[in-house]
């Protein structure tokens, strides 16, 4: 069935991500750019090697949605980066994944999707996360916050656009169209404030491409093999994962309110999820 594989594309994504996102906490000291420019150009040593390898055209056919992709991309991912400088990872990530909400919005007024009753529910019970943790977690910065939902609008239309592509690409072309514009742009702002790695920082930030780069391709796999309501809100288990990396490998501490607004996001996300699955199965 379509959507089963779709969701374990989806889950594998989260896992890589999740890997990447706790790695990028490590890097706390460079700046938003290089790391957006060091994901970015990691992830096209594969890319490139791949669409080499198998002889796929690199320039792919539908270039003006490919080159879309790529700038609203890399946008979410840079004001991504800038909030984790002021919000801890997993709520950072946590407040990202109202993208699956904002997806399905644009969904319902581009794609003419619908959304049931019971969806608008959900959105309410996820944005009243939100709530609280801006309302009363004191440790909650408002810079990261706004940083962090304007990253969320701008990945809720990459699920569109990435839908628009269909499968008349293949996935590694939408993500080497992404890699290099990402690249480009991240290289470009780092010019005034580039700061040399040292020591460890060399490795970390390569693997942010390793990690990225699978996380990118199974996450474009997913989108173009089931529809977006179904599969967007799977990426919550990337919530999860991160919030337990970051405590583990990263020593952060969650305050009980900040807690309880991550679960309300991931509660909204889950049942979301589940409705969105009986529907189909129906």
């Amino acid at each position: 069935m379509a959507v089963n594989k779709a969701i374990k594309y989806m889950i594998f994504s989260t896992l890589a991500f999740a890997c990447m996102n706790v790695t990028v906490k490590y890097l706390i000291e460079v700046s938003a750019y290089q790391i957006v420019f060091f994901r970015s150009i990691g992830s096209l040593f594969f890319t490139f090697w791949f669409l080499l390898k198998y002889k796929i055209p690199i320039l792919g056919n539908n270039k003006k949605l490919l080159i879309l992709r790529g700038l609203v991309g890399v946008t979410a991912m840079t004001l991504f980066f800038m909030s984790t400088k002021y919000l801890s990872i997993g709520t950072a990530v946590s407040l990202r994944y109202l993208a699956p909400i904002f997806a399905a919005i644009f969904a319902m007024l581009i794609l003419k999707e619908k959304i049931r009753s019971m969806q608008w529910l959900f959105f309410m019970i996820a944005f009243s996360g939100v709530l609280i943790l801006k309302g009363l977690d004191t440790q909650l910065d408002s810079y990261g916050l706004l940083l962090v939902v304007i990253a969320s609008v701008f990945s809720g239309l990459v699920y569109i656009i990435i839908s628009k592509i269909g499968k008349s690409e293949h996935p590694v072309v939408v993500v080497n169209y992404f890699m290099v514009i990402a690249t480009i742009t991240g290289g470009l702002l780092s010019l005034n404030n580039w700061l040399n790695p040292i020591g460890i920082e060399w490795p970390l930030l390569f693997s942010l491409g390793v990690f990225g780069y699978f996380g990118q391709v199974y996450m474009t796999k997913a989108l173009q093999t089931a529809k977006i309501s179904k599969v967007a809100p799977i990426k919550y288990l990337e919530v999860i994962f991160t919030v337990v990396f970051g405590i583990i490998l990263v020593n952060e501490l969650y305050s009980l309110w900040s807690l309880l607004g991550i679960s309300m996001i991931i509660l909204a996300l889950v049942l979301n999820s589940q409705y969105g699955t009986k529907d189909q199965i129906k």
